[in-house]
């Protein structure tokens, strides 16, 4: 299945290179939400939100009323989780938040089970999504720039008992319209009983279809916006 992307930043919609560079901005939100409409599913972050910068929270509200939304950004509590259920969000998605430094190694440390469960008790585990985002092969934090000793394999293996779904990025290939790293996103697969949903330079109907027939469904940002995907 291919989900569509929402990214929210500065009350735009935008699309990045690497979660840095400004590819793509638009003020057609009503646009946007129109060529969206026939999606079962839509995928909206308020990367403002997921960078402590502010947030977008009137633009969730507009967009989770009219599409079926999986929201994610700045999920660090388990009230923030709350409110943008309150906004109409199907589900949410919680990264950094999920995930901790240890200063002894411990892998399952690397986890804030705490967190992890008060948010699975709260939003219940069929509408908690974990995102899961790798870089160089490590699980990547705090918008892509804090590297965790911990493989993106390892990271699904320690959250399942939390979630029904993870949503993993490649962030190697974030934004770059170069095809993804199928036998990454496969890897996730083969590790987790869970639902997967991919991410990350996903740019052709080949590969979403090849995704989709491992059981992956496949979030779309770029390659939509720029029209190389109809």
């Amino acid at each position: 299945m291919l989900i569509p992307s929402i990214d929210l930043q500065g009350g735009r919609v935008v699309q990045l290179v690497q979660g840095e560079k400004l590819a793509i901005a638009s003020d057609d939100l009503d646009g946007w939400i129109a060529k969206f409409a026939k999606f079962p599913k839509v995928q909206l972050i308020d990367l403002d939100a997921a960078m402590s910068r502010g947030n977008n929270d009137e633009l969730v509200r507009k967009i989770a009323a009219e599409l079926p939304c999986r929201v994610g950004g700045g999920v660090r509590s388990v009230r923030r989780a709350e409110e943008l259920i309150a906004a109409g969000a199907n589900a949410v998605i919680a990264g950094s938040g999920l995930f901790r430094r240890s200063p002894d190694g411990d892998l399952s440390q690397m986890i804030d089970h705490d967190f992890a469960r008060a948010l699975a008790d709260t939003v219940s585990m069929s509408r908690l999504i974990a995102a899961v985002d790798s870089r160089g092969g490590r699980v990547c934090i705090h918008g892509w720039k804090t590297m965790l000793p911990l493989t993106a394999v390892q990271a699904v293996q320690l959250l399942e008992g939390y979630c029904e779904e993870f949503l993993y990025t490649h962030v190697d290939k974030e934004g770059l319209m170069q095809g993804t790293d199928m036998e990454a996103i496969l890897a996730v697969r083969r590790a987790t009983r869970r639902r997967v949903t991919a991410a990350g330079g996903i740019t052709t109907w080949d590969e979403i279809d090849a995704l989709g027939g491992a059981g992956v469904d496949a979030v779309v940002g770029m390659a939509i916006y720029t029209g190389q995907l109809q």
